[in-house]
């Protein structure tokens, strides 16, 4: 597959910057209005969380709009990793601003603003989206600056780097290290078997978000009900996996039962949503759409 307009996108990156930032911004939006999301928000519901909803989030992608756009022109530029890093700060100031304080899109303004800048960076030199290229570019381009830091720091951990510490489990920066085996390994694959065998968008994005929960260690589980909540997310994804997943007559009950149960836990499977968003990004800028 060979991106469209190359010519075009070559002469007038600006236009294609904000094409990636809309891809950006309506795959998170996606992954929002996706429900039954074991124990995440929706607008249905607040799944786990009692201090945010659906309205603090749109209001976070309001304020992340702009960094979307930087980040793609930094990448259609080939900007080091500093100036990337520097953007990211400066967007999760802006989200934090705009949800009083609130993380809403932390991994995701890392996540997607990573691929969000490798995708114009292939724009700019006229190759193919295709996932192997993806990865490359952030393997070749910034491996060595995401090992720089993704030491933990001992002094103020995030919540990611403190799970990595107990747990071994590697969060979004492991993820980025390896080339986001989640995003082109697990859901992306998911994904394409559920649209190709006739599933409607939304049931296809849930069952890959059911695989994603089946086989990562979301360290947002992690934090908030340790190995014991991780076993329990994993299990009962599974089992629906097992039976059938959203081919099954029914599904969206046991669908809807795991939601709850998650939302009594306190369980909210954050990482698999950032990485969910991602794999609706590729699979959407791999379409051409």
């Amino acid at each position: 597959m060979t991106l469209l307009r190359q010519r075009t996108i070559a002469a007038s990156p600006a236009p294609y910057a904000y094409r990636i930032a809309r891809l950006a911004v309506r795959s998170l939006y996606r992954e929002l209005a996706l429900y039954p999301k074991p124990g995440l928000v929706s607008f249905r519901d607040n799944g786990a969380h009692r201090d945010m909803d659906a309205s603090t989030f749109v209001r976070s992608l309001f304020a992340l709009r702009g960094y979307f756009v930087s980040i793609a022109s930094a990448g259609l530029r080939d900007a080091g990793f500093a100036e990337l890093q520097q953007l990211g700060i400066e967007a999760e100031s802006r989200m934090l601003s705009a949800t009083n304080g609130i993380n809403t899109h932390r991994g995701a303004i890392f996540t997607l603003g990573l691929l969000a800048a490798a995708s114009a960076h292939a724009a700019s030199r006229n190759i193919a989206p295709s996932d192997e290229n993806l990865r490359a570019i952030v393997a070749d381009k910034w491996s060595r600056d995401l090992r720089a830091v993704a030491v933990p720091n001992t002094s103020s951990p995030t919540h990611g780097q403190l799970m990595a510490m107990h747990h071994g489990a590697t969060g979004a920066r492991g993820e980025a290290l390896h080339g986001f085996p989640s995003v082109f390994e697990i859901a992306l694959p998911a994904l394409r078997v559920a649209l190709a065998g006739g599933a409607p968008r939304d049931d296809a994005l849930l069952h890959a978000f059911y695989v994603l929960l089946s086989e990562t260690a979301d360290t947002n589980v992690l934090y908030r009900g340790g190995p014991a909540g991780l076993h329990f997310i994993q299990m009962r994804a599974t089992e629906f996996l097992q039976r059938g997943s959203v081919f099954q007559p029914g599904w969206q009950a046991l669908a809807v039962s795991l939601h709850r149960d998650c939302s009594a836990r306190n369980l909210s499977p954050g990482g698999c949503a950032d990485m969910l968003a991602a794999a609706w990004f590729v699979h959407r800028l791999q379409s051409g759409q």
